[in-house]
């Protein structure tokens, strides 16, 4: 069984749309998912599941959260590859002025449309910095993201597909736990 990672988009950021940890794992190992671990409270899962169940596996864990909670959270899915190849088409990788909790990296739930994208490149976004890469935004906040100009949601909504953001050092620990779960199989 491969190792994947479900991250929930905008949970426990207030009074609403609240999940508990727990709760989410639960209703994970519902779906068929084994080994299911969670990472801080932003609702970011990882666990192994079967190729067969993967592809269907986002929309599944809506309807789940959905029927046991009254509210449906977006759900982006990554296999362990694809959260490796984030990590390594980080374009600020080789800087050494980038400070961890300023980079965000936004899960697209999809390939933006060719034209959003060229859009979204085309947007002045100074002082933050932005890349898209496949279904990834980075985006830099020099100034940190509350202070920032460009808003990670402002440019969901140009490139016109839903996102989970998490900032890099999330993106780093789930890379090490995905490793740690897969390693621990062999």
């Amino acid at each position: 069984m491969p190792v994947a990672i479900a991250l929930l988009r905008a949970v426990n950021l207030g009074p609403h749309n609240r999940i508990r940890m727990e709760t989410f794992r639960g209703i994970c190992e519902s779906l068929g998912c084994r080994r299911v671990q969670t990472l801080v409270q932003s609702g970011n899962a990882l666990f192994e599941i079967a190729d067969r169940s993967f592809p269907k596996l986002a929309d599944r864990l809506e309807q789940a959260i959905e029927d046991e909670l009254s509210f449906r959270p977006r759900v982006i899915t990554r296999t362990l590859p694809d959260l490796r190849r984030v990590v390594a088409e980080n374009p600020f990788a080789d800087r050494t002025d980038i400070h961890p909790g300023k980079l965000l990296v936004t899960f697209l739930s999809e390939h933006p449309a060719e034209e959003a994208r060229r859009k979204v490149l085309a947007m002045n976004t100074e002082p933050e910095e932005l890349h898209v890469r496949g279904r990834e935004i980075y985006m830099y906040f020099p100034n940190g993201a509350g202070r920032a100009k460009t808003s990670p949601a402002s440019i969901e909504r140009a490139v016109k597909v839903p996102g989970a953001a998490r900032n890099w050092n999330t993106v780093s620990k789930l890379l090490a736990l995905a490793e740690e779960m897969e390693q621990s199989r062999k």
